[in-house]
């Protein structure tokens, strides 16, 4: 028996256009030195794994008449090499190169007459390194029926484990009168078929009035603050083409804040965002738009049954920041997004970030890809930037004997919102992946120097002479704005 999407998946595919395509992607930077890693090597590997996602290999099948939801399919004309390419900078590649060939090719949609993914085996960059970008459509990668490809190809040790593959053969295919005897059956014997298939139908309905929704709130927003109905940066309509931004820096970095101010790695990494964004801002002409702070969703990883559960061992759920970029202090401004915290922190409900990256077979990217599928779904709360943030394993992995140094999420625009901002945390290291509409934001790699600026003004809070504020102080705050405010 076939098995039929459901709606929110329906909605993904009804919400793409060729200005939104709906896919995430990672981009895995590794070091082939010792091993046999090469393009050949890489598809032998997936080849080998293919069997741990098998929707990799099923397209989506309409059902005549729209009786019922469509299915997954297996594709009889399934090919390996269609999936996975090869492409090459000119060596000696730099990062700069490789984000701007990243930004093209997340800039195409993918083809629906197909399995939703592809892989970039991407050669030439210096040091005799290579990259991967994966990029699989959002109703792919759900993180309940099916994880992230590069979950599965990475191992925890150099030696790969040899998996032997599986001899699979497509099953046979399904006619349409098939398809419509099996939508009558389904209905019949099953209630949540027919439920489904009439909520898809009225979806373009409850899309307009969500899309109406979103206009009344972008007016009240704009009368209480939080709303991106005026001239915004951070809202807008989006073009089809994208820019990347991908920054480094160290996790020792955001310990030694942590260490002096309180609070977690996350609280840090928030406020080095709404730092970067401030500071961002004010090199605008447009100054700061009359914005005293940014409201964000954040995905969050919780224990909560009453929500979808995941293969990660948790539930996702989203939580809304407001990310104060009109606060000059950066010890406040890492305060005031500690507290926001803080009242989840005590529900109880909360996943540490240690006990999450600690689950067997985690990986950031199917971590990436629920938490734009829930950001997705919470359009109607009127956000205006998702920033999805994922610790991930502080040992270093591999893909058929290469060692990964470095890993960037790129994370799909949703209508009307041309930044996202994905971080992973890996092996020593915080990887940002800066994701914009190439024509509404042309200076977002300003914002990419930002973000080391606003990490070095953290640090100098612990590390230099400025004083500390204790949290509660109000008084403090004008003095420790004055010193530590942005040069």
């Amino acid at each position: 028996m076939t098995e039929r999407l459901r709606p929110r998946d329906l909605a993904f595919l009804a919400a793409e256009s060729p200005a939104t395509p709906m896919h995430n992607c990672t981009v895995e930077i590794f070091d082939p030195a010792g091993s046999d890693f090469d393009y050949d090597r890489l598809v032998e590997l997936i080849r080998d794994r293919i069997s741990f996602v098998p929707r990799y290999r099923q397209r989506i099948q309409s059902v005549p008449g729209r009786l019922a939801n469509p299915v997954w399919v297996d594709d009889e004309h399934f090919d390996l090499t269609y999936h996975v390419r090869r492409s090459a900078l000119p060596r000696p590649g730099s990062l700069d190169q490789l984000r701007e060939l990243v930004a093209r090719i997340v800039s195409r949609p993918l083809d629906r007459a197909h399995p939703l993914w592809e892989m970039y085996f991407v050669e030439g960059l210096e040091g005799g390194r290579v990259a991967l970008l994966s990029k699989s459509h959002q109703v792919l990668v759900d993180g309940v029926e099916t994880v992230d490809l590069g979950q599965v190809l990475l191992d925890v040790g150099p030696t790969p484990k040899e998996l032997g593959g599986d001899e699979w053969t497509p099953g046979r295919p399904v006619s349409p009168g098939g398809l419509v005897i099996d939508a009558l059956r389904d209905s019949v014997a099953h209630h949540t078929t027919l439920m489904d298939t009439v909520r898809s139908r009225t979806g373009a309905v409850l899309r307009g009035a969500d899309q109406a929704a979103q206009r009344t709130g972008r007016v009240v927003g704009a009368l209480t603050g939080r709303g991106g109905s005026g001239p915004s940066p951070v809202t807008g309509p989006l073009s089809q083409q994208r820019r990347f931004v991908a920054v480094r820096t160290d996790l020792a970095d955001y310990r030694k804040v942590r260490a002096g101010h309180g609070g977690t790695i996350n609280d840090v990494i928030l406020a080095t965002v709404t730092g970067a964004l401030r500071a961002w801002l004010m090199t605008r002409s447009e100054a700061m738009y009359g914005l005293r702070q940014i409201h964000a969703v954040v995905p969050i990883s919780v224990i909560d049954r009453e929500l979808e559960a995941t293969s990660l061992g948790t539930q996702i759920a989203a939580h809304f920041v407001d990310l104060p970029i009109g606060e000059a202090s950066p010890v406040v401004r890492l305060h005031q997004v500690s507290y926001s915290f803080q009242a989840h922190k005590d529900t109880g409900r909360a996943v540490a970030a240690n006990r999450l990256a600690g689950i067997a077979g985690f990986a950031p990217t199917t971590f990436h890809a629920i938490g734009a599928r829930v950001a997705a779904a919470e359009l109607r709360r009127g956000y205006q930037l998702s920033v999805t943030n994922v610790p991930g394993p502080q040992s270093p992995l591999y893909a058929a004997g290469a060692r990964m140094v470095a890993t960037y999420p790129v994370h799909p625009l949703h209508p009307g919102h041309p930044l996202a901002i994905g971080v992973t945390s890996y092996d020593g290291g915080v990887y940002y992946g800066i994701t914009a509409d190439r024509e509404l934001l042309p200076d977002v790699d300003v914002l990419g120097t930002c973000l080391r600026e606003a990490l070095e003004e953290l640090l100098d809070t612990v590390t230099g002479a400025r004083p500390k504020v204790p949290r509660g102080r109000k008084k403090a705050a004008p003095r420790a704005a004055k010193k530590a405010a942005p040069k």
